[in-house]
């Protein structure tokens, strides 16, 4: 009886359950099953996108008049209301970032949120910095942005190789499944625009019976995993290289073969901006994050003939179009040689000890008797120097500050002629020799004044010895004999004296000592004359009559 009962109480509570789950639902169920697949659909529709931007290069000046110009619609030139709200722009120290809203034609719908990630030195102890913001999700939404600028254009083909360095060893340091999906994004962005069917969609996946062209020469060699545009700003400024410069059309068809022949190595886009007028850079930079309007459909379109506002899309250029720019170009070496410039260098290598004169000493250098290091490689010449893409660049567009101060330590003849200068050893040794002619001269040229001034030249020194005394101290008196006697008087009574002696002698016979006596010399006469003096006082003083 138990088990029965069970039973049926079992197949009641099962009949119970089945009817309720069978049974119609209300009105109130269908509502909601209605609504929220509307709205959960409506909510995704109007989910802002997100993109990112990293810009790379510039200075922080640089870089805002670049978010002007990204700003800026091409058809009117203008920039859309700011509304209150615009996002400030943090870009002076390290890492930068800000963001933009993109905003549909009518500037009513937002179509994405761009963030803007901005770095102006390629130093290698800021990429860490860069790295957490590249992630599985946001690399296929994320382009690249180097700015160049035409104030100094000798310096692009090293920026660039800088920064290609510096993005090479963040893209290697990022783990695999971010590489995974690199390797993804760049496959469909290398087959963009290039089927023949010619799909545009940001995927560029294309029907599935489109075919495909192959690769040129020097197209996609060096990937970075990143889609890449270079913007070269200021080209308003061309005129003034070509008026202050001196440059022609020769080195502008240049450097934008350079550039292109560098660039088509890594799938890049190139634009030349001014910030008066940015030309179709929104274009181009919303077209390679997968922004489209829904309003107006922006056609990009190949410019190559004005060279202030040269426009290459991705996937366009090719060697054959850039040869046709200038004949003589040699593309194929130049894009050799920048596949070798862009690998990291090698680190220098670890001394194992250092010898005396400062020199790294390694295992495999040899060493002489006396400790002295024997290097196992001859020192790089200037011949020996290996040729690079960089080194041809800066050759040909020279820098104007270096060519100035190399000309200032040239000298240069009239002519434009070099001067070649002598061995600092050879110069000092005939400097030796003219100087010991010139000495030797004066040395004759003084012994014969001496001759010809004679015994006069003591006089004079002595007038000369007095001045200055009196210069000084003025008048010397000194008593002699009782007899106040004035130097100056004294002097001149000798000399009168002497004159006198002169003319009372025979100018037909000269003096002359006697033979076997010596002349008498100038202090003799000098002390027999004051002698004389004291005598004529003594006598004076003992004639005159006492009062």
């Amino acid at each position: 009886m138990a088990a029965a009962t069970r039973r049926v109480s079992n197949y009641a509570t099962r009949s119970i359950a089945t009817d309720l789950d069978v049974r119609p639902k209300s009105s109130d169920d269908s509502k909601k099953e209605i609504w929220i697949p509307m709205l959960d659909g409506v909510s995704s529709g109007k989910r802002m996108p997100e993109k990112s931007l990293l810009v790379l290069g510039g200075t922080p000046e640089t870089q805002k008049g670049f978010l002007e110009s990204l700003s800026t619609d091409p058809a009117t030139s203008r920039r859309p209301p700011d509304r209150g709200r615009r996002p400030p722009i943090a870009n002076q120290f390290a890492l930068g970032y800000t963001y933009l809203d993109v905003l549909d034609s009518d500037q009513e719908d937002t179509l994405a949120r761009l963030s803007l990630y901005l770095l102006t030195q390629p130093t290698p102890s800021f990429t860490p910095l860069l790295k957490p913001y590249l992630t599985p999700k946001t690399l296929p939404n994320m382009l690249i942005v180097i700015l160049l600028d035409w104030e100094h254009p000798w310096l692009w083909l090293r920026q660039l190789r800088d920064w290609i360095r510096v993005l090479r060893s963040l893209v290697s340091s990022l783990d695999d499944e971010s590489k995974d999906v690199m390797e993804e994004n760049i496959n469909a962005w290398r087959d963009r625009h290039r089927g023949l069917g010619g799909s545009s969609d940001n995927t560029g996946s294309g029907s599935a019976d489109t075919a495909v062209l192959p690769l040129g020469q020097g197209e996609w060699d060096e990937p970075l995993g990143i889609p890449l545009c270079v913007v070269c700003q200021n080209a308003d400024k061309i005129e003034g290289l070509e008026r202050e410069r001196g440059w022609k059309e020769e080195e502008f068809d240049f450097v934008l073969q350079y550039l292109r022949t560098v660039l088509l190595k890594h799938g890049s886009s190139l634009i030349y901006t001014m910030n008066s007028a940015p030309g179709p850079l929104q274009t181009l930079i919303h077209s390679s994050l997968g922004i489209k309007s829904m309003l107006r459909q922006k056609q990009l379109k190949h410019n190559v003939i004005d060279r202030d506002h040269i426009l290459i899309p991705p996937n366009w250029d090719s060697w054959g179009k850039i040869r046709i720019l200038r004949e003589g170009f040699d593309v194929e070496g130049v894009s050799q040689a920048w596949s070798e410039d862009i690998q990291a260098p090698l680190p220098p290598p670890t001394p194992t000890e250092v010898v005396s004169n400062g020199h790294a000493k390694t295992d495999t250098e040899p060493e002489t008797e006396t400790g002295e290091l024997v290097s196992a490689e001859p020192e790089p010449s200037p011949e020996m120097e290996e040729v690079t893409a960089v080194s041809v660049y800066e050759g040909t567009i020279r820098d104007p500050e270096q060519d100035s101060a190399l000309s200032a330590l040239n000298s240069k003849n009239a002519n434009g002629l070099e001067v070649p200068s002598t061995e600092a050893q050879t110069f000092l040794a005939s400097q030796v020799e003219i100087l010991d002619r010139l000495r030797q001269e004066d040395d004759r040229e003084k012994k014969g004044a001496d001759k010809k001034k004679g015994g006069a030249s003591t006089y004079v020194a002595q007038d000369e010895a007095s001045g200055v005394v009196e210069e000084h101290i003025g008048p010397v008196q000194f008593n002699m004999g009782g007899i106040q006697v004035n130097a100056d008087e004294m002097v001149k009574r000798l000399q009168d004296r002497e004159a006198n002696r002169s003319s009372d002698t025979d100018p037909a016979t000269p003096t002359s000592p006697t033979a076997g006596q010596a002349p008498q010399s100038e202090n003799d006469r000098l002390a027999s004359f004051f002698a004389g003096l004291i005598k004529k006082g003594d006598a004076s003083a003992v004639n005159s009559p006492r009062s």
